[in-house]
């Protein structure tokens, strides 16, 4: 009996399991080693010690063109050219690098600038034209930059609109400082449900990424609702972690999609972008 059919007649038997566990514990192996290989790697490399960053897998990167293709309903094409010009535009990298650098934080960040799922919102800012774009949870400004910087490219074409960013915490948003990214934010310091009650002007675009817990994530879509524009578009950054805007989104009537994002060469796994419109 050649080697193929004796591992077909043991798979019919009860010994199936024990014979295959050399090959199973090879699989687990490989795969631990290389995370294990790649954890390792971050903490001599990394300084961040939450809300971490890094590249997409291409995979990844062509799965959210798509994505926000459909969200926007425009060709792919375009959108695969606004991912290209933010991770193309060296002013923002540099501001960002020198900025990180100075920062009274800088021990807990990381200088070299990757910007991960943040290119959609960049994207779909570019492709949605929003006069007033609100973020809830700013960190180091990061994502405010990004959504900044989609803001100005739209004023040179003859279409803007300006960012609200809402944090609870004084020191937020170092990064989205500097001029001209500062010229279109309102960095606003405080609890985002006040915040948001007090806004004076329809909301175009928000984007929840503050504190994660389901209930506030829910509290903060109720409490935006009768702030938004007609068509307005929601975002959510806790999308791997709740199902609160998709059940937002049934109740309102609106569609919904979530995306998954996979990182290139990281331990983490990964967040999402949910999109309710």
């Amino acid at each position: 009996m050649d080697a193929t059919k004796l591992r077909r007649a043991i798979a019919r038997t009860r010994l199936a399991p024990v014979a295959a566990f050399p090959k199973r514990l090879a699989s687990v192996a490989r795969h631990d080693t290389k995370v294990l290989r790649t954890s390792a790697r971050w903490l001599v490399t990394s300084r961040e010690h939450h809300n971490y960053t890094y590249d997409l897998t291409t995979l990844s990167r062509h799965h959210l063109a798509w994505f926000v293709s459909v969200v926007c309903d425009v060709p792919v094409t375009q959108v695969r050219g606004h991912l290209a010009e933010i991770e193309s535009d060296d002013g923002l990298r540099r501001h960002i690098e020198q900025a990180t650098a100075r920062a009274a934080r800088r021990g807990l960040a990381d200088r070299r600038v990757r910007y991960a799922r943040r290119i959609g919102w960049y994207a779909i800012v570019r492709a949605t034209r929003p006069t007033h774009v609100v973020e809830t949870g700013v960190d180091k400004g990061l994502g405010s930059c990004v959504l900044a910087s989609a803001l100005l490219r739209n004023a040179e074409e003859g279409h803007p609109g300006r960012l609200t960013s809402l944090d609870i915490n004084p020191e937020a948003g170092y990064l989205a400082r500097s001029a001209p990214w500062s010229e279109v934010v309102d960095l606003v310091i405080g609890d985002s449900i006040a915040s948001i009650a007090a806004l004076d002007r329809p909301v175009d675009l928000f984007l929840h990424d503050s504190d994660h817990s389901r209930a506030h994530e829910k509290r903060e879509f109720e409490a935006v609702e009768p702030k938004l524009a007609p068509g307005a578009i929601l975002l959510t950054d806790n999308v791997t972690a709740t199902n609160v805007l998709a059940e937002h989104a049934e109740r309102t009537g609106r569609r919904f999609l979530a995306y998954r994002e996979t990182p290139a060469n990281h331990w983490y796994p990964g967040d999402g972008i949910g999109v309710a419109w």
